[in-house]
């Protein structure tokens, strides 16, 4: 039926080229949102089978997309698309961009809701509140579990209030999330140190910790090798350099604002 119903809304090139943009757009939200390839490039074929492309071809690492969709009628065509940028781990949009794939694989959608449901979930953003939240009972229950006191936590819970409006505020104005890293790992040692020496019963490293888990790119790093085992070696190998420049980037923050705020 999906098929069926796909075919009549691709009669003409201008709506396959349509509808392939329309894939490529999904698959790069998909890719920023934290997915793995191998879902981006089953969900792309199944919704080009969907759409009335009987032979579907995509290929998709963490800095490029090539699909190539074969219709019916013989017609071929072929578009790429270049990533630019990571974009982190957004599961709130790639949870909206399963159901969406879900959705028209089992009852195709016309090509203009399908761009106002791509530009919907491209909108959904969490409410600042959360993320704060969510950021300040992190860092101060990692710095509580490993070890810290309350006041440690209660330290790193501020402070991770403030990574989270660095992430917020300033990430797009800086090139290169190794650079933001850096930056951010910076700031917030220098924070750290600083107030150690004002309150010396805290434990600064205890406050780092739990800091540190708010940038570490631990998901990244976890989804890299699951590429790698599952096949996708060059994904796999891009998404682990990237995790560990980001890691690297990080330490090397920590470690500049401790020796400026120890001498």
């Amino acid at each position: 039926m999906g098929g069926t119903r796909g075919k009549k809304m691709l009669k003409t090139n201008n709506d396959q080229n349509l509808f392939l943009r329309l894939l490529l757009d999904m698959g790069e939200m998909m890719l920023k949102s934290g997915a793995e390839v191998s879902r981006v490039e089953d969900s792309l074929s199944r919704m080009g089978r969907a759409y009335g492309a009987p032979h579907m071809d995509a290929f998709v690492i963490t800095s490029s997309i090539v699909l190539t969709a074969g219709f019916g009628d013989g017609t071929v065509v072929t578009q790429t698309r270049r990533i630019e940028g990571s974009g982190g781990n957004d599961f709130t949009m790639l949870e909206a961009l399963n159901e969406l794939s879900r959705e028209c694989c089992a009852s195709p959608l016309p090509l203009k809701e399908l761009r106002a449901r791509l530009d919907e979930a491209s909108s959904l953003v969490p409410a600042a509140g959360k993320l704060y939240l969510g950021s300040m009972l992190a860092s101060g229950a990692f710095a509580v579990f490993f070890g810290g006191s309350l006041w440690d936590g209660a330290a790193a819970a501020a402070i991770g209030a403030l990574v989270c409006l660095l992430q917020l505020k300033c990430s797009r104005y800086i090139p290169g999330a190794a650079i933001f890293n850096l930056l951010v790992s910076f700031v917030t040692g220098a924070v750290i140190g600083g107030l150690s020496k004002i309150f010396p019963a805290l434990d600064p490293g205890m406050i780092m910790i739990g800091d540190i888990m708010l940038v570490i790119p631990g998901v990244a790093i976890t989804i890299a090798i699951r590429d790698t085992l599952v096949g996708d070696t060059i994904s796999g190998a891009m998404r682990l350099i990237e995790s560990l420049v980001k890691a690297a980037a990080i330490a090397g923050g920590f470690m500049l604002a401790l020796l400026l705020t120890r001498g």
